[in-house]
């Protein structure tokens, strides 16, 4: 693709910067810079506060098609829309898995009735969603899920547990994947529904993080209920429905999420010229991979995005780009520890509190999880050798 912006894209390009300049004042005006994946120095509350802020601009819905209520901005216009928002050191994003998971699911998959249902208020950021896919006795095997789901008197009645339900203690709707078949194995007899949060029967239990915080969370359903009409495809089609949600999850946000790891990376350099590790020729040459691989990625994401671009639904070659993107910032983490020597590990410690975590830090111990959390490399490597490149699949015990 050509990657020169047109004069009517660059024309976007400045409409974005001046919404931002224009709208990170008052409340938002000290939040520059700050938040972002791992990150704990703006509170859930504020975050939340800034996307319904970014709903007034009808940024939320840049690649929703404008007769559900987007912007139906275009794959350049979506990709300028992300690096111009990191260029401005807006704040960083709290994952907003409704918008970028479950609206888009909704609009290839659900009924009429629940694109009116459930996007306008996705969109203007009135309703917060979280994932219901990781089990415990399960993980990222989301083929050996166990939460049930009974239909009784024209409602879904749903027993079992999720865990790493992000963010699940500020969320309005959780989307979940449940056996709809007793009797059924495997990828067969699953099904998609959309669960409300704020009702008796669901129990949130918060997970503290190595970083301190507590982003994930245990999700306990006893006999919770939603209306019959709030599964999203087929009753028992909820594999092939999910595996679409997790395709649409390695969409075009993760552009900028790249031009966040740059500025990582940048700031890393910078400090390898002050603390003098610069100097040493395998530091050097670690910078420059790091440089190197942070590209190939790029491309190699707006490679696959060309499929979205034409109109398809996303497929299993999306996990390239999640295997590669979370391998490297994973690897990353340790070349900041690398850079920064016995800074990185040990701090001034503050009487009274606990050990205190600073930026770099927390991306270290945050970094770990993203081999882990939206299918784990493992995962990733079957898909990819399965449905790719049509290997044999894996021995079943």
């Amino acid at each position: 693709m050509d990657f020169a912006l047109t004069p009517g894209e660059l024309d976007f390009k400045q409409e974005v910067r001046t919404w931002l300049e224009e709208h990170m004042v008052g409340e938002f005006a000290n939040l520059r810079g700050k938040g972002g994946t791992g990150q704990e120095d703006i509170p859930v509350e504020v975050q939340i506060a800034w996307e319904k802020e970014l709903a007034t601009g009808g940024w939320l819905g840049i690649d929703y098609p404008v007769e559900v209520g987007g912007r139906g901005c275009t794959l350049m216009e979506q990709v300028t829309f992300h690096a111009t928002y990191v260029e401005s050191r807006a704040p960083g994003r709290i994952p907003n898995v409704g918008i970028t998971l479950a609206g888009p699911t909704i609009v290839h998959y659900g009924s009429p009735e629940q694109i009116e249902r459930f996007l306008p208020p996705m969109l203007s950021g009135q309703e917060y969603w979280c994932q219901g896919y990781s089990e415990p006795d399960a993980g990222s095997d989301l083929a050996n899920a166990k939460t049930r789901a009974q239909l009784m008197d024209g409602e879904w009645v749903l027993n079992g547990q999720k865990i790493w339900t992000s963010l699940a203690q500020h969320s309005d709707w959780c989307f979940v994947v449940a056996r709809t078949d007793p009797d059924s194995r495997r990828h067969a007899g699953l099904s998609y529904l959309l669960v409300p949060m704020a009702q008796e029967g669901v129990d949130i239990r918060p997970i503290v993080q190595l970083t301190g915080g507590t982003e994930f969370n245990e999700t306990f359903f006893t006999d919770a209920r939603t209306a019959a009409s709030n599964v999203v495809g087929d009753v028992g089609d909820g594999w092939r429905v999910a595996m679409g949600t997790l395709g649409f999850e390695r969409g075009a946000s993760t552009l900028g999420q790249q031009l966040s790891f740059r500025q990582e990376l940048e700031e890393l350099v910078e400090m390898a010229k002050r603390n003098g590790t610069a100097s040493d020729p395998a530091i050097r040459q670690e910078l420059a991979r790091a440089w190197e691989t942070l590209e190939v990625l790029r491309f190699n994401n707006l490679r696959m995005l060309s499929v979205v671009d034409q109109g398809g639904v996303p497929g299993p070659e999306m996990s390239i780009g999640k295997l590669y993107w979370a391998s490297w910032h994973r690897w990353f983490g340790e070349l900041v520890t690398r850079v920064r020597g016995m800074d990185a590990i040990a701090g001034p410690a503050v009487a009274g509190e606990r050990y205190p975590l600073d930026r770099q830090q927390r991306t270290f111990l945050y970094s770990r999880a993203h081999t882990i959390y939206g299918g784990s490399n493992q995962v990733q490597r079957n898909v990819i050798g399965e449905r790719v490149l049509g290997l044999p699949r894996e021995p079943r015990p």
